[in-house]
């Protein structure tokens, strides 16, 4: 907890960016890996860690980070590791399947396994029989997906491709979908990651929560509209709220835009860990996050209360997954539609 407010990380990463892991003869993958360990190295001066990234990261430290040493001694109390299935320059994708479930293994009752196919890897069968081996073997509770590559991207509408894994997905009790939009990996087309193909995803299937990451920037006005007009998608603040420390003026712009159009209801906290290092500088520039008189005047933004920061840092990742939160007697009860 910070200052009396849980804290449910929606988004950690194990990443493999290891020599070992480059895919021999893709285009660039060294380009691409930088890329990545550019963008953790612009934040993790904030506090001190230079450890290097360029690696296969571990459960002992991911937790570390995270949940400290021993746990219970940083802020996150619980943390959901998450797939990312990129597969254009990484021969066991970005961050890896085994390492997100033995990061929950390895941590039980505080880090959740969030699973991740694609069928454009090996085709539809393969994604479903993956999904069902990932549900069944490793615990997951969720997927993530990366719609956007060099050659096999699909749209998160496509009836042949898409819809399978979502249908599947829902017999095995999985409920909530999250999708990476915006913010290439690499040199993928930027527009493949669109957010619009989640609309009539989110129609179709009224009955799942679809999750947008990382605000879909640079297509943050769409996103928002978005959200706004559909409520069984939310959006995860993933690699947005790292740069409040650094960018506090776009942040507070963002921040405001979101509670006034989508409310804080439907907002959803990720750190970004561990490429943007230990979450616990983020979490206290966010705590002590305030939209300036001026932009509440001149945009009509409500003010951010500690209400809306509990929801947002957990209580909204709580109901979704029915994770106890201290102080009560049971998992907050699921609303969704």
């Amino acid at each position: 907890m910070i200052d009396d407010v849980f804290v449910f990380d929606l988004v950690v990463h194990l990443h493999d960016m290891s020599e070992a892991n480059l895919l021999d003869g893709a285009p660039w993958s060294r380009h691409v890996r930088d890329m990545s360990l550019g963008l953790g190295e612009a934040l993790r001066p904030l506090h001190g860690d230079r450890e290097e990234f360029d690696r296969r990261l571990s459960a002992e430290t991911m937790g570390r980070m995270v949940f400290g040493d021993p746990p219970g001694t940083e802020p996150t109390d619980v943390a959901m590791a998450q797939v990312v299935p990129v597969f254009d320059w990484y021969d066991d994708w970005w961050a890896p399947v085994g390492l997100q479930a033995g990061f929950a293994r390895a941590y039980p009752g505080r880090a959740l396994f969030c699973g991740g196919v694609d069928p454009g890897f090996r085709g539809v069968d393969a994604a479903l029989e993956h999904l069902e081996w990932q549900v069944a073997e490793l615990g997951a509770v969720s997927l993530k997906f990366y719609n956007g590559h060099v050659d096999r991207s699909w749209r998160c509408d496509d009836e042949k491709l898409a819809y399978p894994i979502y249908e599947r997905a829902r017999d095995l009790g999985i409920r909530v979908l999250q999708f990476h939009k915006g913010n290439p990996f690499g040199t993928e087309n930027l527009e493949q990651l669109h957010p619009g193909d989640l609309q009539r995803a989110a129609r179709d299937f009224p009955d799942l929560t679809f999750v947008i990451h990382h605000l879909a920037m640079p297509y943050f006005d769409e996103c928002v509209n978005i959200a706004a007009r559909f409520p069984n998608i939310h959006l995860a603040l993933s690699a947005t709220v790292n740069f409040t420390p650094v960018r506090p003026r776009l942040i507070q712009r963002q921040v405001g835009e979101l509670l006034a159009t989508v409310g804080a209801d439907r907002l959803l906290w990720g750190s970004e860990a561990a490429l943007a290092g230990p979450p616990r500088p983020y979490l206290e520039a966010f705590m002590a996050l305030e939209i300036p008189d001026d932009l509440r005047e001149g945009y009509g933004y409500p003010q951010i209360t500690k209400d809306d920061k509990r929801k947002i840092l957990g209580l909204n990742a709580a109901r979704l997954f029915g994770v106890e939160v201290p102080g009560t007697s049971a998992g907050i009860p699921d609303e969704r539609p």
